[in-house]
Parts: structure tokens; sequence; C-alpha cells
């Protein structure tokens, strides 16, 4: 695909140390592109970086052709969620730890950033997942996961009970510290973790899994991605779910947790050659015998 790039928004992980000087050294070099360049606010504002105009979520959205994201996939998960719904392709430098979706080392990121910019790239759309949190036929909250939906048992020693439904069907009811609805790009995140299966991206489906299940016959489940699952609070005390950092703690029996495929997806860029099996060989060192 190709495609010129006008204007350019840059966000970091603000709160890391080092950050600013790295975050005007890339901005001067896509400024050096010839390309136009504004900072995300709360990056501007927390850096001190005053040579770029800042700029607000929603104008970003309307004005920028192109997002760089640099730190780690927390960053990105949090700011891919912020303009999914404006269609802004998104470009991650990796300044964190392990970067399954910010896949650009930061000590080569000249190379693979001036092609991109250049309209020279390959473009993959990642689906997300939407919902909230229903209470006595009232939404008491809502929220959107790139990586997915968790809820969790309390503090307290106890499991959670949740009756699952997808659709119109009921499926089971899950004693365990939580249930985990995953999307492929979560798959390699939490509910890895916790023992489920790689998705590829390209496939339209969710993951369902149990976190601990007191039955061990509770396996996880991957779902088509065009029905609702819905997880209702059957027991268990002090539950919360989060739709990846957006939480809601304190959930009360009855609580029915519904998730669904988002309206919006999320457009990642990489660097021509990008491959997602070489990306698992690398951040899951598969290539140690």
């Amino acid at each position: 695909m190709t495609k010129r790039f006008r204007h350019v928004a840059i966000v970091g992980k603000h709160q890391a140390d080092g950050i600013r000087p790295v975050l005007e050294e890339i901005a001067q070099f896509v400024a050096g592109q010839g390309l136009d360049v504004s900072l995300e606010r709360d990056t501007a504002m927390s850096t001190g970086i005053t040579g770029f105009d800042a700029v607000s979520i929603e104008e970003l959205g309307r004005h920028c052709d192109l997002g760089i994201v640099v730190g780690g996939d927390g960053t990105m998960l949090g700011f891919a969620r912020e303009v999914a719904r404006y269609g802004t392709p998104l470009v991650g430098i990796n300044k964190g730890r392990l970067g399954f979706i910010t896949d650009i080392s930061i000590d080569q990121y000249r190379e693979a950033l001036a092609p991109i910019l250049a309209g020279d790239f390959e473009m993959e759309q990642r689906s997300m997942l939407e919902g909230g949190v229903q209470r006595d036929g009232h939404q008491i909250f809502a929220g959107v996961a790139l990586n997915d939906v968790v809820v969790s048992r309390g503090a307290t020693a106890a499991m959670v009970e949740l009756r699952v439904d997808v659709g119109e069907q009921f499926v089971a009811n899950m004693r365990a510290d939580g249930v985990i609805v995953s999307t492929p790009t979560g798959s390699t995140a939490y509910a890895l973790s916790a023992g489920g299966p790689i998705m590829h991206p390209g496939i339209a489906g969710w993951l369902v899994l149990p976190i601990a299940s007191h039955t061990l016959s509770n396996r996880p489940i991957v779902l088509p991605d065009d029905a609702e699952v819905r997880l209702t609070i059957v027991a268990g005390r002090d539950a919360s779910v989060n739709f990846d950092m957006q939480s809601l703690a304190s959930l009360l029996h009855g609580d029915c947790i519904t998730v669904r495929r988002s309206a919006h997806k999320v457009c990642f860029l990489h660097p021509r050659g990008w491959s997602y099996y070489a990306t698992l060989r690398r951040k899951l060192r598969w290539y140690e015998g």
C-alpha cells in the first residue's frame, strides 16, 4: 500500500524516565522528512516540550493522518482506543519491555520510519471489544478494549462464579479466579499467561477462558465474533471488571457484563516485510533451542 502522509501526531509514555529527549529526537526526524508534527496534549504538557503544536485527541483525530506511539504496549493500548473512532493509522516504537504491538525498536526507528512516512508500509487492522456493566436494567459502566475484558474475584480467597451466555445460548457456570474475554491481539497478553492459545489477528473470533478454574474440564473456547458474550455474577464478593485498563470494582450479584465486537478497528502500520510469526519468534524466544 502507498500513501504519503502530511501531518503526524506523536504520543509518548510521558511518565517514563528520559522520554523527553527521545520524543524530541523523533519529532525532529519526522519534521525533517517534510511532514507537519504535533504532540498529543498530555504528552506535551507532561514532558514540557514546547517546540511543536499540542493537540487534543479530537483535534488529532480530525487533522492528523498518522500517529506515532513511543512507549510500550500499554501506551499503545490506551492511545489506540482513543483514536480508533477516527481511523487514524498508528506506528509503534518500542521503549518498553515486551512490545507485541509497539514493534519497531527504538534503536532502529530511523530506518523503519523513513519508508513508512514516504508511504511504503504494510497495514493491518485489529478488532476491538466494547461493552459495559448492566445492573437492574441500567448500564452503570461502559468500556472499550483492544486486548481483553477480564472479570476477577475480589481480594478474598473465595472464587467468583459466573454464568456465561453467548447470544441467546447458555454456555456454562464457571467457578474460577475470573474469566477473560480476549481479542486475538490480547491472546498474547493475560490470556496467554492464563493458559490460553495464541490467536492470529486475522481470525474473526474471541477467546473465552477461565482463570484457575475450579473445574479442570472448563477449558478455553474460541468463539465467532458476531455474537454478544454475557458474564453474569452468580457468587463471589467484591468482583471487578477491567476493559484493558478501565476498571469497575465491587460488582454485585446479578450484575451482567456484556461484551461484543466494536464498530471500530485499530489500524497498525508496519515496515515492509513485517511478519506476525517473526514477532512471535522474537518476543517469545522461539528461536532458543
